[in-house]
């Protein structure tokens, strides 16, 4: 028995071993984050700018950066200042004013060949039922958008390329229209299964081994 009990103990400690065996890191992203400014500090948008429609007097931010999730993305460097931005834009009935801050990144972050612009920041009348896209669009234009709707270019900026792996990742990859995240294998969203469950399987594997290994031995 207590051969048994060093054996599961064993057994499970290399499945834990595999499980920790991933990927040194995960694959970093260059890609266009999305950022909200309410109560004037920047946060990761729970939506797209294509999909949110902030209220007169909200901040929107853009950051262009290299990064594998939003936790280590970059945020915007220009403060999160409505009244800063908007001060010389008046309200308009039937319009909604949106601070619109817009950060090209470091030339670390850049493509190659590519020199970032200095960042911007903005103050955009729009229709009261505007995206924050459309409040992007009529400060930064020209815009470039991938075929899924994710944005790649603000005012001409980048070139090309859009949410690419970076630093010989192995290939190109999307990243999720809703978020700005990077998605398929940047996040854990669709990249395959999931470290749980991996490792959930492997624990399956162990017992079920094990339990088969001491019913023999009290066969024999």
């Amino acid at each position: 028995m207590r051969r048994f009990r060093i054996g599961c103990a064993l057994l499970l400690a290399a499945a834990a071993v595999g499980l920790g065996a991933g990927p040194a890191q995960a694959q970093e992203y260059r890609y266009w984050s999305f950022w909200d400014g309410a109560g004037g500090s920047w946060a990761y948008a729970t939506q797209g700018p294509a999909t949110l429609r902030p209220a007169d007097g909200a901040v929107t931010g853009f950051r262009f950066t290299v990064s594998a999730d939003s936790a280590a993305a970059g945020k915007p460097r220009p403060a999160a200042d409505f009244t800063a931005l908007c001060a010389g834009t008046p309200a308009k009935a039937g319009a909604k004013r949106i601070g619109v801050v817009i950060d090209f990144g470091t030339a670390a972050d850049a493509p190659k060949g590519e020199r970032p612009p200095k960042p911007r920041a903005e103050c955009a009348r729009v229709p009261a039922d505007a995206s924050a896209g459309d409040a992007l669009a009529a400060v930064a234009e020209p815009l470039r958008y991938d075929a899924h709707a994710l944005l790649c270019g603000v005012a001409g900026y980048p070139k090309a390329g859009c949410a690419e792996q970076v630093s010989g990742s192995g290939g190109s990859a999307g990243a999720s229209p809703s978020s700005g995240k990077p998605a398929s294998g940047a996040d854990g969203d669709g990249g395959g299964p999931s470290a749980g469950l991996i490792g959930g399987i492997a624990v399956v594997v162990v017992l079920g081994a094990a339990a088969g290994w001491q019913a023999r031995r009290r066969r024999g």
